[in-house]
């Protein structure tokens, strides 16, 4: 107490307790940590540049993926698996006057495009892939939406890539609706890269703005540096040697993509490029003589035998009178010969010379009704073919056939026989094969 009964400052005080010091942060498993991802190749500008070639080529992918699905003409009952009201307004159709090959250049730029890209995408992922093993995963709110829209992008363009090959193999299995999952794929992974795009816009011009576009290219192996370290989490905090300069990444991956159209693109094309491509599915020989040509599904596979499609067949042409011909009496009927290209949505392609009767005479031999859409239905009871609509402007079209023969001999089992449509860009299923019914129903 000090002089006068007033306490001191220090008698006021009661004397302090030592701070608990808080526990250190466990840290965090091997990839979660930051100095696990040792690239020095990997950094805001490998991210950006990466980015940057894949827009192009989805836009392309994604424009040619809608193309193909137009031409189904989903609007007609039983052309598309996919619910109606959540479709779009189809916004284009190929012309008449289009060359009979035009579906199968959209179709065979979707699948090998989208083939030659799987490098380049799985390049973009491993440059980001610190990103996914961010330590906490969650931060804040920002932070989980972040993490959920990545999920999302990486997952749909996981799924897209998937089940896109899955169907160029013509392999589905478990019955899975590849139709409709590709379809709804692409929604999804459209909306979260137009969006992710939109978001690291200034990521990308600012990586250009640091260190030109193109500059990082120029250096070889001894000039590589890693970027330094910043709040994006993509320069490695504790970069090793590079074994590999930037351009020598991309070589490899432009590499990896062209090695793919080499292999693949000889069966979108077609004709004497077929040989070249050594994955092609199913083999690049599938007949004998004038049958020699691509088929997707077999007479066995279909439950096709020579019996159903014996003397006893007849192909029923209804309209508003209704006949039914034997193979006999279509031959009988005016001939035409047209050189018309089957295009699968597997990304294959083939031209070959089909004779038999235009679909417009066997429609004004029954009064098909104005406008009218073809349904051709298939002895076939259970594959993709078995009843598909076409519709006015595609049956109509003057190269469009029964066909009868190809190459100038009778169909083969495999490809259709007895009688079987053809008509030119439509997706190849729509060429229904073993006809037993054309319906001509009004519109």
């Amino acid at each position: 107490m000090s002089p006068g009964g007033v306490l001191s400052t220090t008698e006021s005080r009661p004397p302090r307790k030592p701070e608990a010091r808080k526990p250190p942060s466990p840290r965090p498993p091997g990839p979660f940590r930051p100095e696990f991802w040792r690239s020095p190749l990997r950094g805001p500008w490998l991210t950006s540049f990466l980015g940057t070639l894949l827009v192009p080529t989805i836009t392309v992918i994604a424009i040619t993926g809608f193309i193909s699905h137009w031409a189904y003409h989903p609007e007609l009952a039983g052309n598309a698996t996919i619910n109606p009201s959540f479709d779009i307004p189809v916004f284009f159709q190929f012309p008449q006057s289009w060359p009979s090959w035009d579906y199968a250049v959209t179709q065979g730029t979707h699948v090998t495009l989208g083939l030659m890209t799987l490098p380049l995408v799985l390049a973009k992922l491993w440059s980001v892939i610190p990103k996914l093993f961010r330590w906490p995963t969650v931060r804040n709110l920002a932070g989980a939406i972040e993490r959920v829209s990545l999920l999302l992008l990486v997952g749909s363009v996981l799924v897209e890539f998937f089940t896109g090959i899955l169907a160029v193999e013509n392999y589905y299995p478990l019955g899975i609706d590849f139709y409709s999952i590709h379809y709804y794929g692409a929604w999804v992974f459209g909306t979260m890269f137009v969006l992710h795009a939109c978001v690291k816009f200034p990521v990308v011009r600012r990586a250009y703005r640091d260190r030109g576009v193109l500059k990082p290219l120029r250096a070889g192996l001894r000039e590589t540096r890693p970027e330094p370290p910043g709040p994006s989490g993509l320069a490695p905090v504790n970069p090793a040697a590079p074994t590999i300069s930037r351009r020598g990444l991309l070589a490899m991956v432009g590499g990896a993509s062209l090695t793919v159209f080499a292999v693949q693109a000889g069966q979108s094309i077609g004709g004497p490029f077929r040989q070249f491509a050594l994955l092609a599915p199913r083999g690049r020989v599938f007949g004998t003589g004038t049958n020699d040509f691509q088929v997707n599904h077999t007479a066995a596979s279909a439950q096709i035998t020579e019996a159903m499609t014996g003397p006893g067949w007849r192909v029923t042409v209804v309209g508003t009178t209704t006949k039914a011909l034997s193979r006999e009496q279509l031959l009988a009927m005016a001939q035409a010969t047209e050189t018309l290209t089957i295009s699968c949505t597997e990304g294959w392609s083939t031209t070959q010379h089909w004779t038999g009767v235009r679909l417009i005479d066997l429609a004004g031999a029954v009064g098909a009704p104005s406008g009218a859409i073809l349904r051709a239905v298939s002895l076939e009871t259970n594959g993709p073919g078995t009843n598909v609509a076409l519709a006015h402007d595609q049956w109509s079209d003057e190269r469009a056939l029964l066909a009868l023969r190809v190459n100038g001999a009778d169909l083969s089992l495999d490809h259709g026989f007895p009688a079987r449509v053809i008509v030119p860009g439509v997706p190849g299923v729509h060429n229904t094969k073993w006809v037993r019914e054309l319906r001509f129903e009004p519109a």
